[in-house]
């Protein structure tokens, strides 16, 4: 009688204390990862550290040194000492961003708002979408398919109503300016898009003189699958002859007039289509100074020269 009235309770304290092991051993598991995450985030930190040096001590070895006559080498200030060494440093690890096609992610996240989703409706409440980028005073760049129907199968489709999603909210639009595309994918396939109101979004500098050199590293945002604005790299192929350029970055459906960024965040074009069957192969449509005729306010970046290379100046 005694033993089984104290059965329960052995077996109670047996699994209370089976349940307290694991406990123990999930949570020393969980430290056992976070410190292994934190000593790789140390050792990524060091490594970059160790890069800089590297570079730093390249240099300072390769840089030309006094010498006196006698062929001992002078004393002075070292070139690499207070100001002029973190200078020197910043420079490197502009130069190491540069040669890895990177943009700090402050940039990449400030840009993100500059882009909104754009919904066409037709006649018959069907919804196409796409991505517009803001250029300020309430346009915004676009590709013309995306709010006009050009498909030869599809001229009977009317598009009756047109918005952009600004603050989760649709905001009507209407087309002021467009190309002269009559197919998608095409040099004239873009449109200008006015909203009225305030718009509270940062505007975009764009850059008609990119030169699309071959491998350079791009950033694209734009409204994949309808998901919202996410973030696409890649890297240029070549131009096309027919204006466009081809490059290697996601196409997915949605993206269409995304923007085209170079490693400074200057709009450089915009997604335009990609290869049938391939989403990774895809074409950008670059700016020209005609795209922005009716557009009051935009900005781009001066042309270089000896003096000025990255002055804003309007467009019209």
């Amino acid at each position: 009688m005694f033993t089984t009235r104290r059965r329960p309770l052995v077996v109670g304290l047996a699994l209370g204390l089976a349940v307290l092991c694991f406990a123990l051993g999930a949570w020393s598991s969980q430290l056992r990862v976070e410190q292994q995450i934190a000593d790789n985030d140390a050792s990524i930190a060091a490594l970059r550290d160790q890069m800089v040096r590297n570079v730093l001590e390249t240099r300072r070895a390769r840089m030309p040194r006094k010498l006196a006559t006698d062929g001992n080498l002078t004393s002075g200030a070292n070139p690499t000492d207070g100001d002029s060494r973190n200078a020197l440093v910043e420079d490197i690890k502009r130069q190491l961003q540069s040669e890895m096609g990177l943009l700090p992610i402050r940039v990449l996240r400030e840009r993100r708002k500059s882009f909104v989703e754009v919904h066409a409706f037709d006649q018959t409440g069907k919804m196409s979408y796409a991505t517009a980028g803001y250029l300020g005073n309430g346009y915004f760049i676009t590709v013309k398919h995306g709010v006009i129907p050009l498909d030869h199968n599809d001229r009977d489709r009317k598009i009756t109503s047109l918005v952009i999603i600004y603050n989760g909210k649709p905001l009507a639009a209407r087309v002021v300016d467009a190309g002269n595309a009559e197919v998608e994918v095409h040099p004239g396939d873009w449109a200008i898009l006015k909203v009225n109101g305030q718009i509270d979004l940062p505007p975009l500098v764009v850059d008609t003189n990119y030169s699309y050199d071959f491998a350079e590293p791009i950033f694209r945002l734009g409204n994949d699958y309808s998901k919202g604005i996410i973030l696409s790299t890649g890297y240029v192929g070549q131009r096309m002859d027919s204006g466009l350029v081809s490059a290697l970055t996601d196409g997915h459906p949605g993206v269409s007039g995304g923007g085209v960024l170079d490693e400074s965040g200057n709009l450089i074009g915009i997604a335009i289509g990609r290869m049938d069957g391939d989403f990774r192969f895809s074409f950008i449509l670059p700016l020209r100074p005609a795209m922005f005729a009716k557009v009051s306010g935009v900005s781009q970046v001066a042309p270089l020269s000896s003096e000025v290379h990255s002055a804003r100046v309007p467009i019209n």
